[in-house]
């Protein structure tokens, strides 16, 4: 199987002319729409004479079924209309140019005569009341004419080339949305599909009457789930495809099941809306999904004011549970690994893949202990990546950032496992002879082959690099220098401590802006009131510590951190507020690291440590910790004192987590060391562009005199 072609006819499609058209409708609502609403009547209108386009040559005899009995059973009617779809009504976008006073009327009663399944979809786009709206603007009339001139029909546009199209009129209308947030480069999707079922797909591909299901958890208008269908069913025509999709933007949605109609396909569990909001609910939690596909969006708030309302609650309750999120909770700002692991989550425990793209975050945001760090830790440890593939840049329509796709397998083949394949494709692409949005390249066939090969071949070289799971797995260990310092109580070091945070903004003692701003206020609340008070007393220990140390100003110096801790302790024990922690603080502050100082040690004879000098060092779990320290630390600072801060004895908690992490450096991987040009063939270079241009100025002057 690896060395089959999984590619279609690659041709590429230009929709130019339709779009073009469709795009010149939209300028003549100018003044009654601004720009950005113009997509709440194209939108609808395409889809509207798509329909009307792909029915036409069988409405007349789907409208006498019905007159001839109003309650024919609609199953008789998509018979009738050889789709899964029909209208009874007498009017066309055409006709209804017939009556201009009724148009707006006319209009709605003609999508009435739509089935039920087409109600749906433009009842989710809410379209009648841009009929109104059109109508009392007298930009109706107009727009019905154009839109019945626009040749939509089957036999002229194909399904792959309307898809094209309605993503194109996405693309217009979403130049300044976020990336991602809609739908994936056609030639994007053919690469995703052809390494996903490049292996561990067999069955697929050959045995008749095998079922697939296929997901896509952001399925937009519906391009993946197209994609993957066409593919499975030119190599396997007696395979049965069954899709599963969640689209929250009703626009898309829309389109997707208007294109999934037209072409046949089962639609009834493609879910939209605020229903089908992913990170809310799994609409499938009974069905495990042979394929996974998805683009989810990229920076997307599943946390916060600027998420959906009940979607945060909905994914914590997710986690808490141990459910699809058991993994981790990213942080609130981006939702791609959650969609990640709702992929995991869904994929067929025997034999499950998945295709998901992200931008470079998913690979190494996030802290040792973040949800970030933690979700890939349990993909490495669960063995689920296969493969990471780095896209070139300027391949989408409204980003031009680094992109991804992470290969998951629940069966990877026997030399793949406990391996991660990393491929460098970035600067494999061809230039678009026209840009399109951000869009200035594509991966042309040829590209998609060789990807498709270096991804089954999985052999090392220039573009492939494979390496074991803990290669990208770490342990962060704490390091930390002896408590060695010297001080002195002197106007230098008094003046240290008076300007500190410690003792001007701090919410335990003394916040001197706080302070400032609760004494003007009046009246004060209980919880001001209380607050106010602190600080009164805090005040007067800042002042009473300042005036004592003060007292006390002289030359002394102290090579020893505990005797001259405990000369502090004396001048301010007795001063009201005082205790340890706060003289240790103080104490820390007059004084500094002095490598000549004496060591602090315990009772015990133990070293202790300066809490002030703490630092991590990120070792991978393939690396000797000591022959770690022993290359990077130890020449920089010889006396560290590193150690793993984690009691597996006790239970976890915010005090105690494991600092075990993953992160994917892609790049760091495939970096080639370039050396500078030399200093003196630049400055020929430079003065070779400097003499040139003299030359012409020279040129140019002269031809002026002449």
């Amino acid at each position: 199987m690896n060395n089959k072609d999984f590619l279609l006819d690659y041709k590429p499609v230009d929709v130019s002319k339709e779009v073009g058209l469709v795009w010149s409708i939209a300028n003549s609502l100018r003044g009654a729409y601004t720009s950005d609403k113009y997509k709440d009547v194209i939108i609808p209108m395409v889809i509207i004479r798509r329909f009307e386009c792909a029915l036409e040559s069988k409405k007349d005899l789907v409208v006498a079924k019905y007159e001839s009995n109003p309650n024919v059973p609609a199953a008789i009617l998509n018979q009738v209309s050889d789709f899964p779809f029909y209208n009874t009504s007498r009017f066309n976008l055409k006709n209804l140019l017939n009556d201009s006073d009724g148009i707006a009327a006319n209009l709605e009663s003609y999508i009435e005569g739509f089935s039920a399944n087409i109600q749906v979809i433009l009842n989710s786009l809410e379209f009648t009341g841009e009929i109104k709206k059109m109508d009392k603007a007298n930009r109706l009339y107009g727009v019905v004419k154009k839109f019945s001139e626009l040749n939509l029909h089957t036999d002229n546009i194909d399904s792959m080339k309307m898809g094209y199209i309605f993503e194109d009129i996405i693309r217009r209308f979403s130049e300044n949305a976020e990336a991602g947030d809609h739908y994936t480069p056609r030639e994007v999707i053919r690469l995703m599909t052809n390494v996903l079922l490049a292996e561990g797909c067999g069955d697929l591909l050959t045995d008749e009457g095998k079922v697939a299901t296929v997901l896509d958890g952001a399925c937009g208008s519906g391009g993946m789930l197209s994609t993957a269908n066409e593919f499975l069913k030119y190599y396997n025509p007696n395979i049965d495809v069954r899709l599963f999709g969640q689209e929250i933007i009703p626009e898309s949605y829309a389109i997707c099941l208007a294109d999934m109609m037209i072409k046949g396909q089962d639609t009834k569990n493609i879910i939209g809306g605020e229903a089908g909001n992913t990170l809310k609910r799994d609409c499938f939690p009974d069905q495990k999904m042979r394929l996974v596909i998805m683009n989810p969006p990229f920076g997307t708030p599943w946390g916060g004011k600027d998420a959906p309302e009940g979607q945060e609650k909905a994914v914590r309750d997710e986690n808490k549970k141990e459910g699809r999120f058991e993994s981790g909770l990213p942080g609130t700002g981006d939702a791609q690994l959650l969609f990640m692991q709702h992929a995991i989550n869904k994929m067929d425990d025997k034999n499950g893949r998945a295709a998901i793209i992200t931008n470079g975050s998913p690979l190494f945001s996030g802290s040792t202990t973040s949800g970030e760090s933690q979700i890939r830790r349990k993909m490495l440890e669960e063995d689920l990546i296969e493969t990471i593939i780095a896209l070139p840049s300027q391949l989408f329509y409204n980003t031009d950032i680094g992109i991804y796709i992470f290969i998951l397998s629940k069966n990877k083949r026997e030399d793949r496992k406990g391996k991660v394949q990393l491929i460098n494709a970035v600067d494999m692409w061809k230039p678009l002879r026209k840009s399109l949005g951000k869009k200035r390249r594509e991966i042309d066939r040829d590209s998609i082959k060789q990807i498709t090969k270096l991804y089954s071949n999985f052999e090392e070289g220039k573009y492939c690099k494979i390496f074991s799971n803990e290669e990208f797995m770490y342990k962060e260990y704490a390091v930390y220098q002896p408590l060695q310092r010297s001080g002195a109580i002197n106007a230098q070091t008094i003046e240290k401590l008076k300007t500190s945070s410690y003792f001007t903004s701090n919410s335990s003692i003394f916040s001197e802006t706080e302070f400032d701003t609760l004494e003007e206020m009046n009246p004060r609340s209980i919880a001001d009131e209380k607050k106010y008070q602190k600080y009164i007393k805090g005040k007067k220990f800042v002042d009473g510590v300042i005036v004592a140390l003060e007292s006390k100003s002289s030359d002394k110096e102290y090579n020893d951190y505990a005797k001259f801790e405990n000369a502090i302790k004396n001048v301010i024990k007795d001063i009201e507020g005082y205790s340890a922690s706060r003289l240790s603080s103080i104490a820390i502050i007059m004084s500094e690291i002095d490598k000549t100082a004496v060591i602090q040690k315990d009772k015990k004879g133990e070293v202790i440590l300066d809490k002030t000098t703490k630092d991590t060092e990120i070792i991978k779990l393939t690396k000797d910790v000591e022959e770690y320290f022993s290359e990077e630390v130890y020449p920089h600072v010889p006396d560290a004192i590193h150690f793993y801060e984690f009691d597996a004895s006790k239970k976890e908690s915010t005090t105690n987590k494991e600092k075990l992490g993953a992160e994917f450096p892609f790049t760091r991987f495939f970096y080639e060391y370039k050396e500078p040009e030399k200093a003196d063939d630049l400055l020929a270079e430079f003065m070779e562009i400097e003499n040139s241009l003299a030359d012409k100025i020279k040129s140019l002057i002269e031809s002026e005199v002449l």
